[in-house]
């Protein structure tokens, strides 16, 4: 499973035609201690680059937005009753917020693999 990475800082994973969406480390880190989720809609389509949630942290809201367009099939509940988990988790099996069925695969090509990212993060 191959992970890219937005200018917005938020990761995808894909596994056939599902995409796994989430927030980087970096975002996180920035953020600090998220204490509120916002997930969207099960069934509700976004188009790349579109606001679908909402993180909230003791410095800031940030919108997420949607590396890739598709439908929402699927949401983390686990971040609205817990939001802390996207600090601990990341970029893992807990720290998710949403699964979507791309409809567009090629939209990944544009986007950053890791070795990319990290260099864009520390520039």
């Amino acid at each position: 499973m191959s992970v890219k990475f937005t200018k917005d800082h938020e990761w995808v994973a894909v596994e056939g035609d599902i995409a796994t969406i989430g927030i980087s480390a970096f975002a996180a880190e920035q953020l600090g201690d998220v204490v509120y989720v916002e997930l969207p809609a099960v069934g509700k389509n976004f188009n790349q680059g579109d606001a679908m949630a909402v993180v909230e942290s003791v410095k800031a809201a940030s919108d997420v937005y949607a590396p890739v367009s598709g439908e929402i099939v699927e949401v983390n509940d686990a971040l609205v009753d817990a939001p802390q988990i996207v600090n601990e988790c990341g970029i893992g099996p807990e720290g998710w917020f949403v699964k979507m069925k791309l409809s567009d695969q090629s939209q990944l090509d544009a986007l950053m693999d890791l070795a990319a990212y990290k260099i864009f993060v520390e520039s």
